[in-house]
């Protein structure tokens, strides 16, 4: 056996023990998770409120530590340029803070380009538990392919679909993976107690 393969078998071995030693944690995440969707899903306008609001403020806080910095280092080469980013930030920022709705259009389309790779590294994590771990490797499969679909129905259907696809996608990208993690747990609970 090479050492590659070798490294690799201690690392499912590992990962597996973890995930045994930890299912109850890992199933009050999945809990935690669907209800959160379920929430989101019930009141998609607010959800995409919520995303907008986090994000302005993410942003918001980006440009400050940024324009901060800069001043900072005034002599540094790219000050200008620095400079520039930082106000853009703060700016960009302040405008999803005091206009959520205004940056919805451009944050659906990101978040439908998200949900487009997650649900494929979902798939590709699904079958690497098929072949390795438990199971309930299809529950994975099946968030990962709904996140492909919602990406899809969401992008074909833009512009209009920015109002409430936000807090939708969340929502059920959401409740899916909790019931993953859900699935996940509960496999992990079951074969803990078949070890000797």
């Amino acid at each position: 056996m090479s050492l590659d393969r070798l490294d690799l078998e201690r690392t499912r071995a590992g990962v597996v023990t973890s995930l045994q030693a930890h299912w109850p944690l890992f199933l009050g995440e999945g809990i935690v998770l669907l209800l959160l969707g379920l929430a989101a899903m019930i009141v998609p306008p607010v959800a995409t409120v919520a995303v907008e609001i986090l994000v302005g403020g993410l942003v918001l806080a980006s440009g400050t530590v940024g324009l901060a910095m800069t001043l900072r280092t005034r002599g540094a080469p790219g000050f200008a340029w620095s400079l520039l980013s930082a106000l853009v930030g703060i700016a960009a920022g302040v405008v999803l803070l005091a206009w959520p709705l205004s940056g919805a259009l451009s944050l659906t389309v990101i978040l439908t380009a998200f949900l487009a790779i997650e649900g494929l590294a979902s798939i590709l994590y699904a079958f690497d538990h098929r072949r390795e771990l438990t199971p309930r490797w299809n529950f994975m499969l099946a968030s990962g392919i709904v996140d492909l679909i919602l990406a899809g129905m969401i992008f074909s259907g833009l512009p209009a679909t920015a109002a409430w696809a936000i807090g939708l996608l969340v929502g059920i990208n959401l409740a899916f993976g909790g019931i993953a993690l859900m699935a996940m747990a509960l496999q992990a609970r079951t074969l803990s107690g078949n070890r000797p």
